[in-house]
Protein backbone atom coordinates (compact mmCIF):
# COMPACT_ATOMS: atom_id res chain seq x y z
CA UNK A 1 0.00 0.00 0.00
CA UNK A 2 2.84 2.40 0.97
CA UNK A 3 4.05 1.88 -2.95
CA UNK A 4 1.16 2.44 -4.55
CA UNK A 5 0.41 6.01 -2.61
CA UNK A 6 2.61 8.11 -3.98
CA UNK A 7 1.12 7.25 -7.48
CA UNK A 8 -2.68 7.95 -6.42
CA UNK A 9 -5.11 10.70 -4.73
CA UNK A 10 -4.84 9.62 -1.81
CA UNK A 11 -2.83 13.02 -0.05
CA UNK A 12 -4.84 14.84 -2.52
CA UNK A 13 -8.37 13.30 -1.22
CA UNK A 14 -7.20 12.85 2.24
CA UNK A 15 -6.45 17.07 2.30
CA UNK A 16 -9.43 17.62 0.72
CA UNK A 17 -11.65 15.97 2.61
CA UNK A 18 -9.82 17.40 6.17
CA UNK A 19 -10.16 20.47 5.11
CA UNK A 20 -13.87 20.13 4.29
CA UNK A 21 -14.30 18.28 7.52
CA UNK A 22 -12.25 21.14 9.69
CA UNK A 23 -14.41 23.83 7.78
CA UNK A 24 -17.66 21.87 8.85
CA UNK A 25 -16.60 22.22 12.58
CA UNK A 26 -15.70 25.33 12.18
CA UNK A 27 -19.03 27.10 11.31
CA UNK A 28 -20.98 24.56 13.46
CA UNK A 29 -18.81 25.82 15.89
CA UNK A 30 -19.79 29.48 15.40
CA UNK A 31 -16.27 30.32 14.03
CA UNK A 32 -14.77 29.61 17.16
CA UNK A 33 -10.85 30.41 16.83
CA UNK A 34 -9.48 27.43 18.57
CA UNK A 35 -11.20 25.39 15.85
CA UNK A 36 -9.98 27.17 12.94
CA UNK A 37 -10.18 24.38 9.85
CA UNK A 38 -6.13 24.80 9.67
CA UNK A 39 -5.81 23.52 12.94
CA UNK A 40 -8.64 20.93 12.87
CA UNK A 41 -7.57 19.86 9.19
CA UNK A 42 -3.99 19.24 10.30
CA UNK A 43 -5.12 17.18 13.38
CA UNK A 44 -7.12 14.67 11.03
CA UNK A 45 -4.54 14.35 8.85
CA UNK A 46 -1.88 13.25 11.42
CA UNK A 47 -4.57 11.27 12.90
CA UNK A 48 -5.05 9.05 9.85
CA UNK A 49 -1.49 9.13 8.74
CA UNK A 50 -0.67 7.30 12.95
CA UNK A 51 -4.24 4.94 12.41
CA UNK A 52 -3.39 3.52 9.59
CA UNK A 53 0.57 3.49 9.79
CA UNK A 54 1.75 5.87 6.60
CA UNK A 55 4.72 7.59 6.55
CA UNK A 56 4.29 11.11 6.13
CA UNK A 57 6.69 11.33 3.27
CA UNK A 58 4.15 9.13 1.50
CA UNK A 59 1.34 11.25 2.39
CA UNK A 60 3.40 14.66 1.12
CA UNK A 61 4.43 12.90 -2.44
CA UNK A 62 1.08 11.91 -3.07
CA UNK A 63 -0.74 15.74 -1.71
CA UNK A 64 2.08 17.29 -3.55
CA UNK A 65 0.12 18.91 -6.45
CA UNK A 66 -1.32 21.07 -3.57
CA UNK A 67 1.82 21.91 -1.96
CA UNK A 68 2.68 23.57 -5.62
CA UNK A 69 -0.86 25.33 -5.85
CA UNK A 70 -0.11 26.63 -2.37
CA UNK A 71 2.72 28.54 -3.61
CA UNK A 72 0.98 29.56 -7.16
CA UNK A 73 -2.18 30.87 -4.58
CA UNK A 74 -0.84 33.52 -3.10
CA UNK A 75 -0.49 35.85 -5.89
CA UNK A 76 -4.28 36.43 -5.43
CA UNK A 77 -3.98 38.21 -2.64
CA UNK A 78 -2.54 41.11 -4.91
CA UNK A 79 -6.74 41.57 -5.08
CA UNK A 80 -7.12 42.94 -1.73
CA UNK A 81 -3.81 44.42 -1.76
CA UNK A 82 -5.14 46.45 -4.76
CA UNK A 83 -8.28 46.92 -3.36
CA UNK A 84 -6.70 48.98 -0.19
CA UNK A 85 -3.87 50.85 -2.33
CA UNK A 86 -4.55 54.23 -0.99
CA UNK A 87 -4.79 53.31 2.80
CA UNK A 88 -1.42 51.17 2.16
CA UNK A 89 0.05 54.59 0.71
CA UNK A 90 -1.42 56.55 3.23
CA UNK A 91 0.32 54.04 6.13
CA UNK A 92 3.77 53.38 4.76
CA UNK A 93 5.44 55.08 7.53
CA UNK A 94 3.73 53.49 10.82
CA UNK A 95 4.10 50.29 8.65
CA UNK A 96 7.73 50.28 7.64
CA UNK A 97 8.50 51.36 11.70
CA UNK A 98 6.36 48.62 12.96
CA UNK A 99 8.09 46.27 10.26
CA UNK A 100 11.62 47.15 11.51
CA UNK A 101 11.13 46.47 14.76
CA UNK A 102 8.29 43.22 14.97
CA UNK A 103 11.19 41.89 12.59
CA UNK A 104 13.18 42.02 15.56
CA UNK A 105 12.00 41.16 18.44
CA UNK A 106 9.82 38.37 17.05
CA UNK A 107 13.09 36.49 16.61
CA UNK A 108 15.13 37.76 19.57
CA UNK A 109 12.54 36.80 21.73
CA UNK A 110 11.83 33.52 20.60
CA UNK A 111 15.72 32.64 20.42
CA UNK A 112 16.08 33.91 24.22
CA UNK A 113 13.53 32.16 25.72
CA UNK A 114 14.24 28.95 24.10
CA UNK A 115 18.15 29.93 25.33
CA UNK A 116 17.41 30.36 28.78
CA UNK A 117 15.28 26.99 28.85
CA UNK A 118 18.61 25.23 27.74
CA UNK A 119 17.69 24.49 23.88
CA UNK A 120 20.28 23.80 21.20
CA UNK A 121 22.44 25.83 19.07
CA UNK A 122 19.86 23.72 15.75
CA UNK A 123 16.68 24.34 17.54
CA UNK A 124 17.36 27.84 18.58
CA UNK A 125 18.46 28.49 14.84
CA UNK A 126 15.24 26.36 13.99
CA UNK A 127 12.95 28.66 15.90
CA UNK A 128 14.15 32.29 14.70
CA UNK A 129 12.35 32.19 11.76
CA UNK A 130 9.27 31.24 13.32
CA UNK A 131 7.01 34.81 12.65
CA UNK A 132 7.70 34.27 8.65
CA UNK A 133 5.42 32.15 6.16
CA UNK A 134 6.66 28.64 5.83
CA UNK A 135 7.70 28.85 2.34
CA UNK A 136 10.05 31.64 3.57
CA UNK A 137 10.79 30.25 7.35
CA UNK A 138 12.12 27.18 4.99
CA UNK A 139 14.35 29.12 2.89
CA UNK A 140 16.12 30.71 5.58
CA UNK A 141 16.13 27.99 8.18
CA UNK A 142 18.81 26.28 5.25
CA UNK A 143 20.80 29.01 5.12
CA UNK A 144 21.39 29.83 8.90
CA UNK A 145 21.88 26.29 9.52
CA UNK A 146 18.62 24.76 11.70
CA UNK A 147 16.18 22.43 10.48
CA UNK A 148 14.12 23.17 7.81
CA UNK A 149 10.71 20.81 8.60
CA UNK A 150 11.53 21.95 12.46
CA UNK A 151 10.79 25.84 11.29
CA UNK A 152 7.82 24.72 9.32
CA UNK A 153 6.47 23.46 12.13
CA UNK A 154 7.11 26.17 14.39
CA UNK A 155 5.86 28.41 11.54
CA UNK A 156 2.78 26.07 11.76
CA UNK A 157 1.98 26.57 15.77
CA UNK A 158 3.16 30.49 15.85
CA UNK A 159 0.31 30.90 13.31
CA UNK A 160 -2.44 28.58 15.21
CA UNK A 161 -1.60 30.90 18.60
CA UNK A 162 -1.96 34.25 16.79
CA UNK A 163 -5.08 32.73 15.33
CA UNK A 164 -6.54 31.99 18.45
CA UNK A 165 -5.44 34.55 21.04
CA UNK A 166 -6.11 37.35 18.59
CA UNK A 167 -9.22 38.18 19.07
CA UNK A 168 -8.66 38.34 23.15
CA UNK A 169 -5.27 40.24 23.15
CA UNK A 170 -7.55 42.44 20.60
CA UNK A 171 -9.72 43.03 23.10
CA UNK A 172 -7.95 42.82 26.32
CA UNK A 173 -5.48 45.88 24.58
CA UNK A 174 -8.60 47.94 23.25
CA UNK A 175 -7.15 47.55 19.65
CA UNK A 176 -9.99 48.29 17.23
CA UNK A 177 -8.05 49.77 14.17
CA UNK A 178 -8.31 47.27 11.49
CA UNK A 179 -5.15 48.26 10.30
CA UNK A 180 -3.20 47.86 13.42
CA UNK A 181 -5.17 44.30 13.95
CA UNK A 182 -4.14 43.53 10.29
CA UNK A 183 -0.88 44.33 10.79
CA UNK A 184 -0.37 42.44 13.62
CA UNK A 185 -1.95 39.53 12.33
CA UNK A 186 0.39 39.46 9.28
CA UNK A 187 3.60 39.97 10.92
CA UNK A 188 3.57 37.12 13.74
CA UNK A 189 0.38 35.00 12.74
CA UNK A 190 1.45 34.93 9.02
CA UNK A 191 -1.05 33.05 6.55
CA UNK A 192 -2.60 31.41 9.56
CA UNK A 193 -3.09 35.08 11.25
CA UNK A 194 -4.35 36.40 7.70
CA UNK A 195 -7.05 34.06 7.06
CA UNK A 196 -8.31 35.24 10.45
CA UNK A 197 -7.35 38.84 9.07
CA UNK A 198 -9.86 38.34 6.49
CA UNK A 199 -13.02 37.15 8.65
CA UNK A 200 -12.65 40.47 10.83
CA UNK A 201 -12.87 42.72 7.56
CA UNK A 202 -11.26 43.05 3.80
CA UNK A 203 -8.96 45.68 5.03
CA UNK A 204 -7.91 44.14 8.17
CA UNK A 205 -7.04 41.03 5.21
CA UNK A 206 -5.76 42.98 2.95
CA UNK A 207 -3.11 44.90 5.64
CA UNK A 208 -2.06 41.61 6.87
CA UNK A 209 -1.82 39.84 3.59
CA UNK A 210 0.94 42.64 2.69
CA UNK A 211 2.67 42.56 6.32
CA UNK A 212 2.93 39.05 6.08
CA UNK A 213 4.84 39.56 2.62
CA UNK A 214 6.90 42.09 3.74
CA UNK A 215 7.82 40.64 7.04
CA UNK A 216 8.66 37.35 5.01
CA UNK A 217 11.36 39.63 2.76
CA UNK A 218 12.48 41.48 5.88
CA UNK A 219 13.60 38.55 7.61
CA UNK A 220 15.04 36.73 4.71
CA UNK A 221 17.19 39.37 4.22
CA UNK A 222 18.48 40.29 8.02
CA UNK A 223 18.61 37.46 9.51
CA UNK A 224 21.23 35.78 7.94
CA UNK A 225 23.30 38.35 7.56
CA UNK A 226 22.87 39.31 11.33
CA UNK A 227 24.01 35.29 12.05
CA UNK A 228 27.11 35.83 9.85
CA UNK A 229 28.03 38.95 11.49
CA UNK A 230 27.63 37.41 15.26
CA UNK A 231 29.67 34.06 14.07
Amino acid sequence: MAELLPLSTFGILLTLLAYVAGLWLYRRSNYSAFLQPVITGVTLIMLVLWLADIPYETYFESASVIHTLLSTATVALAIPLYQHLQKIRENWRPLLVTLLFSGIIAAATAVLFAWLLGADEKLLLSLAPKSITTPFAIAVSEIIGGYPALSAAFVIFTGMVAAVGANPIFRLLKITHPIAQGTSLGMIGHGIGTARAFEISPQCGAFSALSMGLMGVYTSLYLPWLLHLLR
